[in-house]
């Protein structure tokens, strides 16, 4: 299942290897369609890929951080840094295909 961060510990969560952070909040419908396909690609990526949820009502300083205006919205880190954006549901493929890109 994947890690719900916050504040105090996205930082340490995001700063080595890589981790798929699903920004997303329990209202947002597409949210709700696309949690299936992120635990499909944590079980598909689980010994290279971190998968990690930040729930924006509850952490809306980190959603301001990364300029999160619109849900779902998925970000990859590489060691610390942001290395890919995707905004809005998507089909598992292309999560995979920028996922792939950094492993």
């Amino acid at each position: 299942m994947a890690r719900s961060l916050d504040y105090d510990n996205f930082q340490s969560a995001t700063s080595s290897g890589l981790v798929l952070v699903d920004f997303w909040a329990s209202w947002c419908g597409p949210c709700k369609m696309l949690a299936p396909t992120i635990d499909e690609i944590e079980n598909d990526y689980a010994d290279r890929l971190s998968v990690c949820k930040v729930d924006v009502d509850e952490c809306p300083e980190l959603a301001a951080r990364f300029n999160i205006y619109s849900i779902p919205t998925v970000l990859i880190f590489k060691d610390g840094e942001e290395v890919e954006h995707m905004i809005g549901y998507h089909l598992k493929r292309e999560y995979a295909a920028l996922i792939d890109k950094h492993l």
